[in-house]
C-alpha cells in the first residue's frame, strides 16, 4: 500500500486528504499493515479534548521492542542496527546487529527485573550517549517499565528534581562521560542529586571513563558483570496500547518541569510513519540524527522511528567541533550517511568557521538534510543547502515538541518543494489552525496568528506525569477543543507554515526549551539579588542567547559586578545546568511593570535585542521613568 511511502506532491495530497477525511480509517490501515500487535484494537480512536483524553488503538496488546528489534530477526539479524561513534575519531566505532541488539537488550531486561524493577515502575536513565543508553531504554519498554531520560548536561538539582517528580526507584548512569577534550563526572553529579531522592533503591553504573568513583554499598552495582551474568532472552511483556511507555520533561513557562507521558502504540505507529516518509528511508541506508536521546529528538528518530522501520540509526557520543570542526563531515564520510538530522545551532556554529573543514570530505552520499530544535534561519539554510548538500539534498525544517512525539510540519524530500525558513506543508493527518486572541481561527493565506492543532495524532503526550489538570490548562484551555502548542505562525500564499516562535515565556537557546521561571527563580536566590527577569535575544551561533535584567539589595558592602556576574551564572550552572548561563546580565534599579505588578518582558526584549525603534505605549507602566534607564545602560 503506498499510503506508507508518499514519493509524489500529487500523492501527497491524496494521502493527506484522507487522513484528515477518515482518520481512524487512515491510522488503522497503517497499524495494521506495518506492525505486529500481540492482540488487535476495538477501537481506534476515542477523544476528548475539553477533558482532555485520547486514546489510539483502544483494547490492542503490543510490545514495541518486538516491532524495533525481534520482527527483524528472521530477515535482518546480520544487518546493522545501531552504529555507535564515539567521541574520540581513534577508538573504532561499534557495528551493533539487529541479533547483537536483541541479545544486548534481553539480557538489560533480565538484569533490571532481577534488582526489582517491574511493570509500571519509573526508572530514570543518566547516561552519555553510548550504546548502553539505547539498551536501558529499550530494555525499559521490553519489560514495561516506564523510562525517564534526562539529559546528561543537567545539574544534580535538576536530576533530583525529576527522579522525584515521578517517583523513579532505579536510576542507570555511568562512571564519568567525554565530551570533547572534556571528561564529566556523572557519577558524582548522581551522587549528589540521591541525597535527596529517597525512593532510588538501586543505581547501576556503567564503565565508560575509568574515573575514579564512588560505590554506596547494597545501593551502587556495575553494570558490566551484571550483564555478563544475565540471561540472553527475554519474553517482551504484553502492553497495553495505552500503557505509558515514557516520561520526559520540558520546561514550563512556569517552574517546574512537565514530565509529558507518551504511551505505547500511537507513539510507535506515528514515529515510524513519519521517520519513514520525512527522511525517504530506504533499505541499506545509513541515518544519523546527532541529537542526545535525552531530547524527544533522539527517543523518536534515533531510537524508535529507525529501528521500528528496520534501519541503521547512528549514535554519536562526540561534539561538532572535536577534534576539529570537520567531525560531522568526517563521520558522514567514513559511514557513507544517507540522511543527516540536526540542530540550526550546530550549523551556525559550523558555518562560522573554513569550508575547508567542509570541503576536504566526500559529502556524495548524503541524500536528505534535517533541521530540528528550532526554525533555521535564511543564512543557515542557504549555507547548509550549498554547502553540505550541494544543492541536491532536500533540507527538512521540521516542527514539532516534546509534547507532539513526531514531527507535525514538514517537507517530504523529492516531493514538497522547499522554501528557506518554511517548515511548509502539514504532515499526513496533522490539522493546524492558526487563531486569533479573540480565540477565533484564522482562514485564508497571508495570515499569521498563534498554532493550534485541532484533531489528534497518534504519537500526542497523554498527560503531565502526576499533574492531568495542568496538562489540560496549558494545553487545552486556551483554544476550545484545540491543542494550543505555545507557538506563532504564518501561513503564506500557497498554505506553507512557518514558526515565529514561542507566544510564552519559554526560550529556545541552541534548540534547547528553557523556561524563564526557573532560570530567574535560581538568581533570586543569590543573597544579593532583590529580583530578576530573563529574555531571550538574538546570537548568531544560538539562535537566541539568554539576557538577564537583575535588580540588586541595597544592603550591606557594593559588590564587584563582575564577580556577582560569575557568581549567578555559577548558581544557574548548578541548578539547571550550563545550558541556562546568561550571555549577558545587566544590573537595573527597576523593571518596567504594569499596575498590576506584572513585568512587561515584551518592553525587555526589544531592548536585548537593540530594537528599541517601537516601544508601544508605556505610559500606562507603573514606573516608565525605568524604562529610559535600562535602555542607556544596555549592554
Amino acid at each position: 500500500m503506498s499510503n506508507y511511502h508518499i514519493k509524489h506532491l500529487e500523492e501527497y495530497f491524496q494521502v493527506y486528504r484522507k487522513s484528515v477525511q477518515r482518520p481512524e480509517t487512515f491510522w488503522e490501515e497503517i497499524a495494521e499493515e506495518h506492525f505486529v500487535w500481540r492482540k488487535r484494537w476495538n477501537k481506534v480512536l476515542d477523544w476528548d479534548f475539553k477533558k482532555p483524553e485520547i486514546k489510539w488503538f483502544e483494547g490492542a496488546e503490543l510490545n514495541i521492542t518486538e516491532n524495533c528489534i525481534d520482527r527483524h530477526l528472521p530477515t535482518r539479524k546480520n544487518k546493522t542496527a545501531i552504529i555507535f561513534e564515539p567521541n574520540n575519531p581513534e577508538e573504532p566505532a561499534q557495528h551493533i546487529t539487529y541479533g547483537k541488539l536483541h541479545e544486548k537488550v534481553c539480557r538489560m531486561a533480565n538484569v533490571l527485573k532481577e534488582q526489582g524493577v517491574k511493570k509500571g515502575d519509573r526508572v530514570c536513565i543518566y547516561l552519555p550517549m553510548i550504546p548502553e543508553l539505547a539498551y536501558a531504554v529499550l530494555a525499559c519498554a521490553r519489560i514495561g517499565a516506564i523510562h525517564s531520560v534526562v539529559f546528561a548536561g543537567f545539574s544534580s538539582n535538576a536530576l533530583a528534581a525529576r527522579i522525584n517528580d515521578c517517583e523513579c526507584n532505579m536510576i542507570i548512569t555511568s562512571d564519568g562521560s567525554y565530551r570533547g577534550k572534556k571528561v564529566l563526572d556523572l557519577k558524582k553529579i548522581v551522587d549528589v542529586a540521591l541525597k535527596t531522592c529517597p525512593g532510588i533503591k538501586k543505581v547501576l553504573v556503567a564503565k565508560r571513563t575509568g574515573n575514579k568513583i564512588s560505590m554506596k554499598k547494597d545501593r551502587d552495582l556495575w553494570l558490566q558483570p551484571l550483564l555478563d551474568n544475565a540471561y540472553a532472552d527475554f519474553d517482551a511483556e504484553r502492553m497495553a496500547a495505552e500503557d505509558p511507555l515514557f516520561i520526559l520533561y520540558t520546561s514550563g513557562s512556569t517552574g517546574k518541569p512537565k514530565g509529558m507521558v507518551h504511551t505505547c502504540a500511537g507513539y510507535m505507529v506515528y514515529t515510524a510513519y513519519t521517520f519513514k516518509n520525512i527522511f525517504q528511508y530506504k533499505d541499506g541506508d545509513v541515518y544519523w540524527c546527532t541529537a542526545d536521546i535525552g531530547w524527544i529528538t533522539g527517543h523518536s528518530y534515533i531510537i524508535y522511528g529507525p529501528l521500528a522501520n528496520g534501519a541503521t540509526t547512528l549514535m554519536f557520543e562526540g561534539v561538532p567541533s572535536y577534534p576539529d570542526y570537520g567531525r560531522f563531515w568526517e563521520v558522514v564520510q567514513k559511514h557513507k550517511v544517507n540522511q543527516f538530522y540536526t540542530a540550526p545551532t550546530a550549523i551556525r556554529a559550523l558555518a562560522k568557521e573554513n569550508l575547508d573543514y567542509v570541503e576536504k570530505y566526500d559529502l556524495s552520499s548524503l541524500r536528505v538534510l534535517g533541521s530540528v530544535g528550532e526554525p533555521i534561519n535564511e543564512e543557515a539554510w542557504h549555507w547548509y543547502n550549498n554547502n553540505v548538500g550541494k544543492g541536491k539534498s532536500p533540507i527538512v525544517d521540521t516542527w514539532w515538541q516534546t509534547e507532539t512525539g513526531g514531527i507535525m510540519i514538514s517537507p517530504i524530500p523529492f516531493v514538497t518543494p522547499t522554501t528557506p525558513t518554511y517548515a511548509t506543508l502539514p504532515f499526513i493527518g496533522i490539522q493546524p489552525a492558526l487563531m486569533n486572541e479573540e480565540g477565533k481561527e484564522i482562514s485564508g493565506v497571508q495570515v499569521d496568528g498563534r498554532l493550534c492543532i485541532k484533531f489528534p495524532w497518534p504519537s500526542m503526550a497523554r498527560t503531565i506525569w502526576g499533574n492531568h489538570d495542568r496538562y489540560r490548562d496549558t494545553y487545552f484551555t486556551a483554544y476550545e477543543d484545540k491543542y494550543f502548542t505555545g507557538d506563532g505562525a504564518l501561513r503564506d500564499a500557497v498554505g506553507y507554515y512557518r514558526i515565529t516562535g514561542r507566544v510564552d515565556d519559554v526560550i529556545i537557546v541552541s534548540g534547547h526549551n528553557l523556561g524563564t521561571a526557573p532560570i530567574e527563580d535560581s538568581i533570586n536566590e543569590h543573597p544579593a539579588v532583590a529580583e530578576s527577569a530573563i529574555v531571550g535575544f538574538p546570537h548568531d551561533v544560538k539562535g537566541n542567547a539568554l539576557y538577564g535584567f537583575v535588580i540588586l539589595k541595597e544592603v550591606g558592602e557594593v559588590r564587584d559586578r563582575d564577580n556577582l556576574r560569575k557568581e549567578i551564572n555559577q548558581q544557574i550552572t548548578e541548578q539547571i545546568g550550563p545550558i541556562a548561563k546568561l550571555d549577558k546580565i545587566q544590573f537595573v534599579s527597576g523593571l518596567p511593570k504594569t499596575r498590576s505588578g506584572k513585568i512587561m518582558r515584551r518592553i525587555l526584549r526589544k531592548i536585548a535585542s537593540k530594537d528599541t525603534s517601537n516601544m508601544g505605549d508605556i505610559s500606562t507602566l507603573l514606573n516608565p521613568e525605568v524604562v529610559e534607564e535600562i535602555h542607556k545602560n544596555s549592554l
